[in-house]
């Protein structure tokens, strides 16, 4: 595998975000009531990350030591901005459903950790290609926990959208999955099986 595609997948299951580094977690099981929710924030953060990622790498030697961390949050905010006022102007729907959670992307570890650990000190190539991975990983985890969440707490696929399906029966729902404690159990199985995969295949080779 190349070094640009391995950048690129890392994102995916390695070094997944949520998964395997276990950052990132608050937004994950805050949001993820709805598809419409978690794909909304797996996009929202994507932007962020990927944008932020750019414009440190650009401009890593400019940026003193001393004042790296300020610097990159005043970036991270600004573009955290622009995604605020992109879905309260366009998406009023998906900004009320995101609430306090789309601000906090400013200090969401995932960004924070990428544009420290790699964006500074890498090109901007790399820096784009390891936004994207991460950005992917993260959407999809989320997507795949508000898949669960959605279709056993509310019956439903879509929520939110013009595509709303109503699955199962609103009084066969399960409602704890609308709640904190659902997010973590579906969180945690998922967890778990990308866990045993990764057991399984090292028992394998």
């Amino acid at each position: 595998m190349s070094s640009k595609l391995k950048t690129f997948t890392k994102g995916f299951l390695v070094e997944n975000p949520l998964l395997v580094l276990n950052i990132g977690l608050c937004s994950s099981l805050g949001v993820t009531t709805s598809i419409f929710n978690g794909f909304g924030m797996g996009l929202s953060m994507t932007f962020v990350l990927l944008m932020s990622e750019i414009v440190i790498s650009i401009f890593k030697k400019l940026i003193p030591s001393a004042i790296r961390l300020p610097v990159f949050i005043i970036i991270i905010a600004a573009f955290t901005t622009i995604v605020q006022l992109v879905l309260q102007a366009y998406v009023p729907a998906l900004y009320a459903a995101l609430g306090v959670f789309l601000p906090l992307i400013v200090v969401n570890c995932i960004i924070m950790g990428r544009v420290e650990a790699f964006a500074s000190k890498n090109s901007i190539g790399d820096a784009a290609l390891d936004a994207l991975g991460m950005g992917v990983g993260y959407t999809i985890v989320m997507v795949a926990i508000s898949l669960v969440r959605e279709l056993l707490g509310a019956g439903t696929l879509l929520a939110g959208t013009a595509l709303k399906v109503q699955i199962i029966p609103e009084e066969y729902t399960i409602g704890l999955f609308n709640s904190a404690p659902g997010g973590f159990l579906v969180f945690g199985i998922i967890g778990a099986l990308v866990q045993f995969c990764k057991a399984s295949k090292r028992e394998a080779e």
